[in-house]
């Protein structure tokens, strides 16, 4: 009878597995009419520039929805970031009517046009950085682990990456108007690869603190994407980088739209980790002292650094086979050691021995935080400092 007891309350943990839904059948009806409204656009861009593209840039562009449709099933929040952006860089097309003269119009003067749209994300930044600052505060002080303050930081970040990606797409049609036969994806240079950084900053690190209730670090990642703020801005108006130019002809190839992209989303994700970093760092103090943080736990957040670096990897690695094969088709030679490619090659051996010494040596703590923070000015270095200071194949990115 005991026995029979027993065995009939351990069905319900045995089963728990039959009762899991697969990934296709937790999605709802909204997941299905984003997947179809994705669908659609990618068939409406097909046959309005269609002729535009070869057969490579039309695999691109339906490898690309199909990737936004399982980002915005996989993250919900894309769904409606996805549609918004895409609907209100058609707006700015329409008001266009064909016409780079029409830029004067109000809602493209103030609003839509690529360079004012970039401008709002780079104001945004700065009001949800101080939102994340002031929220964090009287979080403290209130020793809760949210208030208003960072949920209005999470918004304007939200804001902020919605607007600058808006900004992109919008700049990639008025390169079109400007110069119809040498229009281009906007990737090509500092200026537009940094708006990018912003935007996949931004999207990463609010998927990483909606998972892991984290938003106390917003003010560690927005303080370092002030940072970049204040270079566009410089960059903008020192050297006029906001001007829109035509593609030299090394960059003139299909590669570059998914080489460039793959990129930043391991720059974005290597710098989110060298500010969780110096969160880290502040927590394990205030643990060794035994004071009350008002940071989440250290080892939490060494697990959400964890994850963004093993993301970051991923992702550069991608990006180096990626350029590997680009230099092939540009140069005739996959490798030729030339000083950027050398320090590509540093930066993923960085990440690659961070990974092996916490999944394999399983190491942990200040150690780690530390590594996470300087291998931010390995990959600054490999990103800005090869093209300052040293010369080569990639000399064209220079400042």
């Amino acid at each position: 009878m005991n026995h029979t007891i027993r065995g009939a309350n351990k069905l319900p943990h045995q089963h728990t597995l039959l009762t899991h839904k697969s990934f296709l059948r937790r999605l709802n009806g909204w997941d299905w009419l984003f997947a179809l409204l994705i669908t659609m656009t990618a068939v409406f861009a097909q046959f309005h520039i269609g002729h535009r593209m070869d057969i490579y840039e039309i695999v691109i562009l339906w490898s690309s929805a199909a990737g936004a449709i399982l980002l915005g099933w996989f993250f919900k929040p894309l769904r409606g970031f996805t549609v918004a952006s895409v609907l209100l860089a058609y707006g700015a097309v329409q008001l266009y009517s064909g016409d780079i003269a029409h830029a004067d119009r109000f809602l493209l003067k103030y609003f839509l046009s690529s360079q004012s749209a970039i401008m709002w994300q780079c104001a945004t930044v700065f009001f949800a950085l101080f939102c994340y600052i002031a929220g964090a505060l009287v979080a403290r002080k209130q020793n809760a682990p949210t208030n208003t303050l960072l949920g209005m930081g999470s918004v304007l970040t939200w804001f902020s990456a919605l607007a600058g990606f808006t900004g992109l797409l919008v700049r990639w049609h008025e390169s079109y108007l400007l110069r119809p036969d040498a229009g281009h994806i906007p990737v090509s240079n500092l200026y537009e690869v940094f708006i990018l950084f912003l935007v996949i900053t931004a999207l990463m690190y609010l998927y990483y603190e909606a998972k892991f209730a984290m938003q106390k670090l917003g003010g560690f990642v927005l303080s370092f994407m002030a940072v970049v703020v204040v270079f566009v801005l410089w960059y903008s108006v020192s050297r006029e980088a906001h001007a829109i130019q035509p593609l030299i002809p090394a960059l003139q190839s299909w590669w570059m739209k998914i080489h460039v992209p793959a990129n930043f989303i391991g720059y974005g994700a290597f710098c989110i980790s060298a500010m969780l970093g110096v969160a880290e760092l502040l927590a394990i103090r205030n643990e060794n002292a035994g004071k009350k943080s008002w940071l989440p736990e250290s080892q939490a957040i060494e697990e959400v650094m964890y994850k963004s670096i093993a993301v970051g990897f991923l992702f550069f690695t991608i990006a180096t086979i990626l350029g590997a094969l680009w230099a092939a088709d540009a140069w005739g030679r996959y490798w030729s050691w030339d000083p950027k490619e050398t320090w590509a090659f540093i930066v993923w051996l960085n990440y690659a021995v961070w990974l092996h010494l916490r999944l394999v040596a399983g190491w942990r703590g200040k150690v780690l935080a530390w590594w996470a923070i300087i291998g931010l000015f390995i990959t600054a270095f490999a990103f800005i400092g090869v093209n300052m200071f040293l010369s080569g194949l990639h000399s064209y990115g220079t400042l």
